[in-house]
């Protein structure tokens, strides 16, 4: 199959969040099993231009039809980590990505409206006939409105579309004057309930809904965040049509690199193991000690690698931080805030806690210390208020750090609780899991872990195994899609 995927990030290359990630880890898949992949993205002036190889114009003039007029665009080609990548340079007054930033402008709707029209205006004016354009998030969620719309009368009618909604916090609300500039004139035609008209809102169209209504297939990115989508407070009001579009609806698992985080390959690690050679492991511990200065004792090592974010549960993130330290273990902290508040109440705690033996706290991010943070800590806190997917816990069980996770979203399917899980015997049960977002709850999984770590040390170490046996590569989750692209086009 030829497969074009179109996106607002691409990682390493534009990585704002996991979608990048998964842009990329799925496009390696899919190629690897045989199939042709390009990525349409935009051109940003900050993107990371050191991760391209051979960049080279490959359209000098692309006329993308824009607010009765027109916009002149070029597309430059080139290859990221293996993937082929063409990004979308528009030349004009607006310079729509020319900000220094990938999201956070007032006219974000705008931007990535143009894109959208832009991509599909690519694909018509070089003959590219894809059988299946996979779509991510709000940004895109206009390709398969215009697609249908207008391409198809246009040379683009063979086409299907994947959506892939990664977030539904984010939607991409907008008025009337986009439909004006994009070229899509039937104002009262598209704000239409079972269109694009926003279900919250009778004087805006929602971006995210459209893609969800012109797609042929949408997907989120687990299966039990598919059904808090449609039957909780988690789809943000997007319920009732994905009620409407159940039939194709569904929940993809998403993958994480084996050739990145890895603890046998791991470039960033001192010491490779495997659950063959569990040793190695305490020797990453000494390193991660060293390196933040943390007390040598016979203590547990708890982390938080993430975003300090509402998201996340940052307020149980706060109170694992000491209720661990209470219990004799010791609790590594990195993580950037986007929010000015709980940015300064972190730094509070850092200065607080700054001499510690038992703590380290890091506001930011620094790719290098996470891998070593995952190579040296013992178990990993995710007690996120929802998580589409989440990455950490995934990681932490290849590195042989125990998660202790809270039962939402992806994190239901990848974590099982050892002690009370009963969907998977004993010697498949992989982390702790808890489901109330009060301290109490937190508390009672962290105290079954640490509590395991301390009286019985082998029964630790075979959880350990157990969650490092686990395959939560892509190849599981390519196959998926690549049923779901034989699915759309054949229907």
């Amino acid at each position: 199959m030829y497969i074009v995927q179109i996106a607002s990030e691409c990682a390493p290359v534009i990585k704002a969040g996991g979608l990048g990630d998964v842009v990329y880890g799925l496009s390696r898949e899919l190629g690897i099993r045989g199939h042709g992949v390009e990525i349409i993205l935009p051109k940003y002036d900050c993107m990371r231009y050191d991760h391209i190889w051979g960049m080279h114009n490959a359209y000098r003039d692309l006329e993308v039809p824009w607010d009765g007029g027109a916009i002149n665009c070029s597309v430059d080609c080139g290859w990221v980590h293996g993937q082929l990548c063409f990004f979308i340079e528009p030349h004009s007054s607006d310079d729509f990505f020319n900000r220094g930033c990938y999201y956070g402008c007032l006219d974000d709707h705008m931007r990535f409206a143009f894109f959208s029209k832009a991509a599909l205006e690519f694909l018509l004016k070089t003959n590219k006939c894809p059988d299946v354009i996979h779509c991510h998030d709000w940004q895109t969620g206009l390709v398969p409105v215009m697609l249908y719309e207008i391409y198809q009368y246009h040379g683009l009618e063979n086409q299907r579309v994947c959506y892939t909604i990664h977030n539904f916090k984010h939607q991409g609300i907008a008025g009337a004057n986009l439909l004006e500039v994009a070229g899509l004139y039937r104002q009262e035609y598209y704000y239409d309930i079972d269109r694009l008209g926003d279900d919250q809102n009778a004087t805006a169209i929602n971006l995210m809904k459209g893609g969800i209504v012109y797609s042929n297939y949408i997907n989120t990115v687990s299966p039990h965040h598919a059904w808090e989508a449609r039957f909780t407070e988690v789809g943000c009001g997007l319920g009732h049509t994905l009620h409407k579009h159940q039939h194709k609806f569904g929940g993809i698992l998403n993958g994480i690199d084996y050739n990145v985080w890895n603890p046998e390959v791991d470039r960033y690690i001192p010491y490779h193991y495997s659950q063959d050679n569990l040793e190695e492991k305490l020797k990453n511990k000494k390193a991660l000690r060293e390196r933040l200065w943390l007390g040598h004792s016979q203590k547990p090592i708890v982390c938080y690698i993430g975003r300090l974010d509402d998201q996340k549960g940052v307020h149980l993130v706060h109170h694992a931080i000491y209720y661990a330290q209470n219990r004799g273990a010791q609790f590594v902290l990195l993580g950037s805030a986007t929010e000015p508040g709980i940015n300064d109440h972190f730094w509070h705690e850092k200065q607080h806690l700054n001499n510690s033996p038992d703590c380290h706290i890091e506001i930011g991010f620094n790719e290098e210390l996470a891998h070593l943070i995952y190579a040296g800590a013992d178990m990993i806190v995710v007690p996120s208020n929802y998580e589409p997917c989440g990455l950490t816990q995934m990681i932490g069980l290849k590195y042989g750090t125990v998660p202790i996770v809270r039962g939402v979203g992806g994190l239901v399917n990848t974590v099982f609780d050892r002690d009370y899980d009963q969907n998977k015997p004993p010697e498949e049960r992989n982390g702790y899991v808890f489901y109330q977002t009060d301290n109490q709850a937190l508390e009672s999984a962290l105290d079954r872990a640490i509590d395991l770590w301390y009286k019985k040390p082998k029964e630790f170490r075979k959880l350990v195994i157990q969650g490092m046996e686990y395959d939560y590569s892509w190849n599981h989750p390519g196959a998926q899609y690549v049923g779901i692209y034989d699915y759309i086009r054949h229907k």
